[in-house]
């Protein structure tokens, strides 16, 4: 079976955005990101890191109405890459968890590739901000790149006191998570890991 490129390529524009993604899951964790928004750029980037995946995105938004509508498009468009990237998911690992600790804060993401979208998300915040980022749209953007990448996503937030810090274990966890489920299993390599046969 020839080897595919498991890169994507995805553009969305609306009348309140307009993002443009590049993603090659086979990376090496290298990124660059502009959303307007510093603390996103940041997280993506931790993403990217830990995922050890390739990353070129590039957003732009009403950021003078609210960072809602970009942070929800971003998250969108990062989902449907996913999905676009993975494919079939014929061969992958499907599923991979991790814990990342980030001085005292400490998360736990787990993550299915089923083809089914959903996310559980457990952490809270004590401000609304970090930076120009508000707090509310970590959960959202966990939430709308699960139900878009057909993601089965679990994430819940063991400990923590600094905002900066719970935020940046829950990335660094999620890209962890997904290096894993995301990998070639050289066992399976042709195959689809389910046992329906089809991850829809």
């Amino acid at each position: 079976m020839e080897e595919r490129k498991r890169t994507a390529s995805v553009s969305r524009e609306t009348q309140e955005t307009r993002v443009e993604i590049e993603l090659d899951l086979d990376g090496t964790g290298i990124s660059e990101v502009n959303t307007g928004i510093g603390m996103l750029d940041h997280l993506l980037a931790q993403l990217s890191e830990h995922g050890r995946f390739d990353l070129k995105l590039k957003a732009k938004g009403d950021l003078e109405v609210d960072e809602h509508h970009l942070v929800e498009d971003v998250a969108l468009s990062l989902g449907q890459a996913f999905k676009q990237a993975l494919g079939e998911r014929r061969g992958i690992v499907r599923i991979g968890h991790s814990i990342v600790p980030m001085d005292e804060a400490l998360a736990l993401v787990a993550v299915d590739l089923s083809g089914r979208g959903y996310a559980g998300f457990e952490a809270s915040f004590s401000r609304e901000r970090i930076g120009k980022l508000p707090t509310d749209m970590i959960s959202h953007f966990f939430r709308s790149f699960a139900i878009e990448g057909r993601i089965n996503l679990s994430v819940k937030l063991l400990a923590g006191a600094n905002d900066h810090h719970k935020a940046e274990a829950l990335f660094k966890a999620l890209g962890r998570a997904l290096d894993e489920a995301t990998r070639i299993d050289e066992r399976i390599k042709d195959k689809i890991p389910s046992t329906k046969g089809v991850i829809d």
